[in-house]
């Protein structure tokens, strides 16, 4: 047996003035995404922002449901929309923030299990890492460079079968 270690890194600023132009003025879409979200259960509000590499950005929001698997997060519906809208082009960075009902979010908000995994999916059909901005309402704000920093093993399709 052999003991194996990962970390991993991120970039870290104080809040959003700190960041380059682009980057703030994703972040900025995604919250302004926040308006839009469906969230009567958890009262948890997520807005998503995705730019893609010919510079168009699609928003997204967390879409609730009373059966709660049947509902969307924000970055899976703001995914969603962009490649179905874009066909073939790729990706290039996400921006994700919340607000929520009881309480001020002042921390980075990162994508859950499943969001990581489909953003996986079109990192590995496109060829290209895509750089995730994590804010909150305040507080710090964390850029990250590719999934494998989030979600370091992977399922790839090679662990399905193959014909």
């Amino acid at each position: 047996m052999r003991m194996v270690t990962q970390s991993i890194e991120y970039q870290a600023f104080t809040n959003a003035t700190e960041l380059a132009p682009a980057d703030r003025e994703l972040l900025d879409r995604a919250r302004k995404a926040v308006s839009t979200s469906h969230a009567p259960y958890s009262r948890y509000h997520v807005g998503a922002a995705v730019r893609l590499a010919n510079g168009n950005i699609v928003t997204g929001s967390n879409q609730e449901n009373m059966s709660f698997p049947a509902g969307l997060c924000a970055e899976r519906v703001a995914v969603f929309a962009a490649v179905s809208n874009y066909p073939g082009v790729p990706v290039a960075s996400i921006a994700i923030t919340a607000t929520a009902d009881a309480f001020e979010v002042n921390r980075p908000v990162p994508p859950c299990g499943m969001c990581r995994q489909a953003i996986v999916e079109f990192e590995m059909k496109y060829g290209n890492k895509i750089r995730l901005i994590l804010g909150g309402q305040t507080g710090e704000v964390f850029v990250v460079h590719g999934m494998e920093t989030l979600l370091p093993l992977t399922f790839h399709e090679d662990g399905l079968a193959k014909k």
